[in-house]
């Protein structure tokens, strides 16, 4: 599971490209994580992917 936030779970989203004559194909956003490393519970330092969403909420925490 790569480019999935471990934190909030946000991952990729879909929708549709809309034309200038209004056709409809589908089309996929990737989520915007980044590559950070996080320090769990028990001390242990890991590099998972984090969105900016939570990097910023997580700035507030600290």
């Amino acid at each position: 599971m790569s480019r999935v936030c471990s934190i909030c779970g946000k991952g990729q989203m879909s929708g549709n490209k809309v034309s200038h004559s209004n056709i409809k194909t589908k089309r996929s956003w990737g989520a915007n994580v980044h590559k950070v490393k996080i320090v769990d519970a028990k001390g242990a330092i890991s590099s998972q992917y984090v969105c900016t969403r939570c990097l910023r909420t997580a700035k507030k925490e600290a």
